[in-house]
């Protein structure tokens, strides 16, 4: 399995990145990266430091790091929506290559974290001395930009900033946005080329997703008055608890380049309180997304809602709240797992095992869930995750995704982060 796993990543690997596969995704993807060069740190370190950096290398002027940088040298319809799509080189402050305008979940600074700890050397900590004000800028920007509630939490603007682009926690923000599924005619969708039209988003959900980034980009891709405009605005749980998480990882890097690591306490200690204040909901014991258009908790019991487990401040009323809604029916997190671990309430009447993100189980979610669960001493449950994650690639390979009640492996093969994730697991 290890042998495969590097191999996966060997074959994706494009001069100073690595694409998250061969088939359907042939450019650079922010949290991909991330959690791509925590699989490099095990064989090839000085790529995962490469992998970093080509990403930060895009970073806008304001500090946001692109989801997507453009490969110029791939055809221009190899992704939808591509670059003249996204038109970034037309908004000021931005890089010369070509990248989209959103971003998504910030786990770079605990990737960076993390194969450092992995491959400790000299040139690692040269890299992480480079890369620390980056990441800085990064979370700065999310801070300050994106704090449209006034809360101290992150909105995202998009549900392709999540990571989870259509999981059913999405649906009651985005009924909202006007849209008609025929606009796709004048578009072609790569991602129905490459994979089964049952397993992937719907067209209205698409039609939707290009209104919401149309809607962005008429503004030139500005944060400033998101709160009177702009028709997606929503509080993550996965993406605010990874903000948190980057500023220990934060505190740690700054303690090992010779920065001051108090402000980065001080900001995590901030989000973690604002997440519970915000996205707890204490009724249904687990965290929700919280819509700033209408001000509610969004329904869906998505995956999301385990995500806060990666905060080690998490108070212990809330870390209860959420293992007894993992290792519910729902979800099935148990020592010995006979099922994976779901993106969706498996017992749910929308649960649809095939369709990306509102059933099928991740390996990148699985591995940041188990990081939760040791981060709270749960040792048990973390290695029957750990299990759980092993299994699925042993019988599927490092697929994209794979079936929740299967393990079948669905999506892209040969993918990059499964195969990185992998490899972590393996390691441990």
């Amino acid at each position: 399995m290890w042998q495969a796993a590097r191999a996966t990543l060997d074959a994706n690997w494009e001069h100073d990145h690595t694409v998250p596969s061969r088939t359907l995704y042939p450019h650079q993807w922010s949290w991909d990266s991330a959690f791509i060069a925590i699989g490099w740190a095990h064989v090839r370190p000085e790529r995962a430091w490469s992998e970093l950096s080509s990403l930060f290398d895009a970073q806008w002027r304001d500090g946001r790091v692109p989801h997507i940088v453009f490969n110029p040298a791939a055809p221009g319809g190899a992704y939808f929506p591509g670059p003249v799509f996204w038109a970034s080189t037309e908004v000021e402050g931005t890089p010369p290559v070509a990248t989209s305008g959103l971003v998504q979940p910030p786990v770079h600074a605990l990737a960076a974290w993390h194969a450092y700890e992995r491959a400790p050397s000299p040139q690692a900590r040269d890299a992480l001395r480079r890369l620390y004000p980056r990441l800085v800028a990064q979370q700065r920007y999310l801070r300050v930009h994106r704090d449209v509630g006034g809360a101290g939490l992150a909105a995202v603007v998009h549900p392709w900033e999540s990571g989870l682009d259509n999981s059913p926690a999405w649906d009651d923000p985005l009924a909202a946005v006007p849209a008609e599924a025929s606009i796709m005619r004048a578009y072609r969708r790569a991602d129905i080329v490459h994979a089964a039209a049952a397993h992937r988003p719907t067209d209205l959900d698409y039609a939707r997703y290009v209104a919401v980034v149309t809607a962005y980009r008429a503004a030139g891709y500005r944060d400033e008055g998101l709160a009177d405009r702009h028709p997606f605005l929503v509080e993550c749980p996965l993406f605010n608890a990874a903000m948190g998480v980057a500023e220990h990882a934060l505190a740690r890097i700054a303690a090992e380049v010779d920065a001051d690591p108090g402000p980065h306490r001080e900001h995590a200690a901030r989000i973690t309180a604002a997440v519970v204040d915000r996205l707890y909901d204490p009724v249904a014991g687990t965290f929700r997304p919280r819509d700033l258009r209408t001000g509610r908790l969004t329904p869906a019991r998505t995956v999301l809602g385990l995500a806060p487990l990666i905060l080690p401040d998490l108070p212990p009323r809330q870390v209860e709240a959420v293992l007894v809604e993992a290792t519910s029916a729902r979800f099935g997190l148990a020592e010995r797992m006979d099922r994976p671990l779901p993106s969706h309430d498996r017992t749910s009447a929308d649960f649809e095992p095939l369709r990306y993100w509102r059933g099928p189980s991740w390996m990148n979610v699985d591995w940041l869930v188990r990081r939760g669960l040791l981060a709270h001493g749960q040792d048990r449950l973390a290695a029957g995750l750990r299990a759980s994650m092993i299994g699925l690639a042993e019988t599927a390979g490092c697929h994209e995704y794979f079936h929740p009640e299967t393990g079948a492996g669905l999506g892209s093969a040969g993918f990059g982060w499964t195969a990185a994730l992998l490899l972590d697991v393996l390691a441990d």
